[in-house]
């Protein structure tokens, strides 16, 4: 587990903590999916997640889920699956936190390198993706549901963890 201040409402620092999900986070966790996706996970795709062994981290700010990030790992590869953070909380380094931590822990686990999809329409997800040495290596057609039973393609990025600059502490 790890902690990091958050800059409370007042100024005052909160303290935000990096930790395992459990069960018992699913409800929240589902809660915070289902208020920042039009198309979101269900609860029970994120309990199939931790059922399988997946690494499945939350960041809670005073006993609140804001954050979780999902990653499957084998063959010396990673794949971030999921990684949110509730929606008045965005800016705020949770989320690069909550990354820093996943690539660490995939770094730990002996994977080489690290994979994940992003919409193309979320720029602020590439950005911070991009910010830690990702690149794009591919393009998944028609990847993502979209409104009005439309599809939109998947940017497939990068991180290579030997080279890479995503070695930065969790």
């Amino acid at each position: 587990m790890s902690a990091a201040p958050d800059p409370g409402a007042q100024g005052h620092p909160r303290l935000v903590r990096f930790r395992a999900m459990t069960p018992g986070d699913l409800p929240a966790v589902a809660a915070v999916e289902r208020a920042s996706y039009q198309f979101p996970w269900s609860e029970g795709i994120f309990r199939d997640c931790l059922r399988v062994g997946y690494l499945c981290r939350v960041a809670d700010l005073d006993g609140e889920i804001v954050a979780y990030g999902v990653v499957a790992m084998g063959a010396g590869e990673a794949h971030i699956l999921n990684l949110c953070v509730r929606g008045d909380l965005r800016g705020r380094s949770i989320g690069r936190q909550m990354l820093l931590l996943l690539l660490e822990r995939s770094r730990q686990a002996g994977m080489e390198a690290v994979f994940l999809e992003v919409r193309p329409s979320n720029p602020h997800a590439i950005a911070l993706y991009q910010s830690v040495g990702f690149v794009q290596v591919g393009l998944r057609k028609g990847y993502y549901q979209a409104p009005g039973n439309g599809r939109e393609d998947a940017l497939v990025l990068k991180l290579d963890l030997a080279g890479g600059r995503g070695d930065h502490p969790a």
